[in-house]
């Protein structure tokens, strides 16, 4: 999938064309003018899933792992011996993703799962010598993606990282 902006829509995106039941339905005409294709919240939902997916493509074809396995390993190998809830509070991925994730991490011998010796109910994670190899060469293929990223927002890519810092930083 090309990244690549669609000069139909603000937010890459065709715009829709209003419906026949609302071009004829009267109460439509009660609604507020509202730009969804300007709506920053649904812009930064779609540029997002679209660069997500794209580079979900990439591991998936490569490595044969889905995006909820890449986050987990990705958080590993930057936080060696983490729990679930540790991942869970970094990564968009619910509770019960990251223990999927993990489970088939584990059958494939990508990582070690062991009980937290200070709260039972808990498990830790780290990668084993097998995910280690993995994230060896799957770290080179995100940064080459994370370049490809920089390349093409050129100069935009400051603003567009001081926004994230500010959204991320102090949440809505």
């Amino acid at each position: 999938m090309s990244l690549q902006p669609n000069p139909t829509g603000a937010a890459g995106m065709p715009a829709p064309e209003k419906s026949a039941a609302a071009r004829t339905d009267p109460q439509a005409d009660q609604l507020p003018d509202f730009d969804l294709d300007g709506f920053t919240p649904y812009r930064l939902s779609v540029a997002a899933k679209a660069t997500s997916d794209a580079l979900a493509r990439q591991y998936r074809a490569r490595f044969g792992i889905s995006i909820a396995e890449w986050r987990v390993l990705v958080h590993l190998s930057q936080s060696a011996d983490v729990s679930v809830r540790d991942i869970e509070r970094r990564v968009a991925l619910e509770k019960y993703e990251i223990s999927r994730a993990a489970k088939r991490l584990r059958e494939a011998g990508l990582i070690d799962v062991a009980a937290n010796n200070e709260d039972r109910r808990l498990v830790r994670m780290q990668l084993t010598g097998q995910g280690l190899q993995l994230m060896s060469e799957l770290l080179p293929l995100a940064q080459a993606f994370q370049e490809m990223i920089d390349t093409r927002l050129g100069a935009a890519l400051q603003g567009l990282e001081a926004g994230l810092d500010a959204l991320l930083s102090d949440p809505l």
